[in-house]
């Protein structure tokens, strides 16, 4: 702890930062004219919400689905410790019946914590799951403070502080969620707080973890972004006070389009974990997606042994099977489009060497292999390629309903189209040309 401990201010008014977010007026962004440097932790790793964040943004999960999902995120893992937890909801019988069936698979990874209110009479479903940890969520703005929970500062941080030492009491690991942080007064309330939490650590000699809560998407990456939207500052200023790196958290929302790189900019400026959800399904807008945040993860840090990317995909498809998620055709990663080539000059490239507009080899890293969308230029073979690549059967070159649907493709371009056929008019000529008689791929 630095000599100068921060201090509460205990203001009358709450500091809504007006000159900043207006309301009436999009937010704006401040500079300051000194920049913060990079402070990449030694380790940086994932954690996920998809069980709590995530179930605020769709119907519940079953307890089978959920233990699927946390199945395939120990699997992309891969034992690595690079999704090292996973939080879940705790009131219902479903969620409960979720983490015992967690809890069973006897995995080291993910690690399963709670989340709570601050509110004591929860912990008995922490205790009851015997977990080591629990979110709890601890507003740290005047928009919370004084216009949502009506209280003081003071009021709220003793609250806060009652119930971080409860879980202490416990043997539970507290990580306080700091709601809000990108509009809270950092000097007046965030640091202050985060002091009396390291002080509690160094009495119960237990980590006490933050979470840095961006709830409604207005952190910025950059280096000479101003406070409170500054995710460099808010991290450093932590730092600087005696948090470890490895107890600060980002959880980030997506309402202004800067969710991953704000994610990945809390990692670059000394915050260990990144929180996020599959998909990044979550709360309105949503959170960082795992599976972003698994590849941004091997562009800072390289790949890592262990670590199963091509269950990436395999992720996706249970989504859209067994899930309902309606992921997006041009989504990164994982929709259907990401890695296909529409544009005709871009499909000759691509065939001379998929490199070319390929950003990585797909096939070999996440189990999907480049495809060329079908132009004027693909040919009969390119006709055959793609109906036996989504189809299980094999025809000839040559088949008269090939030529067909070539028929059909060469009429469109003879009218100065210059776009690639969609695969829902390919779709569409298959089906007129061969019927019912082609089953679909496995």
């Amino acid at each position: 702890m630095p000599a100068n401990k921060p201090q509460l201010q205990d203001v009358k008014e709450p500091n809504l930062y007006r000159d900043v977010f207006p309301y009436v007026e999009f937010p704006r962004v401040v500079l300051d004219p000194e920049p913060v440097d990079l402070e990449l932790p030694d380790d940086i790793w994932i954690t996920d919400t998809t069980f709590r964040d995530g179930q605020q943004a769709r119907p519940p999960y079953s307890a089978e689905q959920i233990v699927k999902i946390f199945d395939l995120l120990h699997k992309i893992d891969g034992g690595t410790g690079l999704i090292r937890q996973s939080e879940f909801f705790l009131y219902s019988e479903r969620d409960r019946k979720a983490v015992e069936l967690c809890k069973e698979r006897g995995y080291e990874f993910p690690q399963i914590t709670g989340w709570i209110r601050a509110v004591a009479a929860d912990f008995k479903f922490v205790k009851q799951m015997e977990l080591k940890e629990t979110g709890i969520l601890t507003s740290a703005s005047d928009y919370h403070i004084f216009l949502k929970l009506r209280k003081t500062r003071s009021q709220a941080l003793q609250g806060y502080l009652d119930i971080a030492k409860a879980a202490l009491d416990e043997g539970i690991i507290p990580r306080c969620h700091f709601e809000d942080v990108t509009r809270a007064d950092y000097e007046g309330f965030v640091l202050p707080f985060a002091a009396e939490l390291m002080e509690l650590s160094q009495k119960y000699d237990s980590p006490v973890k933050i979470r840095l809560c961006d709830t409604l998407g207005f952190g910025l990456p950059w280096a000479h972004t101003a406070l409170p939207r500054s995710i460099p500052r808010l991290t450093q200023g932590l730092r600087k006070i005696g948090v470890p790196a490895e107890w600060i958290e980002w959880h980030g929302h997506n309402d202004l389009h800067k969710v991953q790189v704000d994610a990945a900019a809390a990692w670059m400026y000394g915050c260990c974990a990144a929180n996020s959800s599959i998909f990044g399904v979550g709360e309105r807008t949503g959170n960082p997606p795992l599976e972003a945040m698994v590849v941004e993860h091997a562009q800072i840090k390289g790949m890592k042994e262990g670590v199963d990317y091509a269950a990436i995909t395999e992720l996706a498809n249970f989504a859209r099977k067994e899930l309902g998620f309606d992921i997006p055709t041009n989504y990164p990663l994982v929709g259907d489009d990401f890695n296909v080539t529409r544009a005709g000059i871009h499909a000759d490239g691509l065939l001379k060497n998929e490199e070319i507009y390929n950003c990585f080899d797909t096939n070999k890293l996440i189990n999907r292999p480049v495809q060329v969308a079908i132009t004027d230029k693909a040919g009969l073979a390119g006709l055959k390629h793609w109906v036996e690549s989504r189809f299980d059967t094999k025809i000839a070159k040559h088949d008269p309903r090939i030529e067909k649907i070539k028929e059909k493709i060469d009429a469109e371009y003879e009218t100065d189209r210059v776009s690639a056929i969609s695969d829902q008019e390919m779709f569409k000529w298959t089906e007129e040309v061969f019927g019912d008689e082609l089953p679909p791929k496995r």
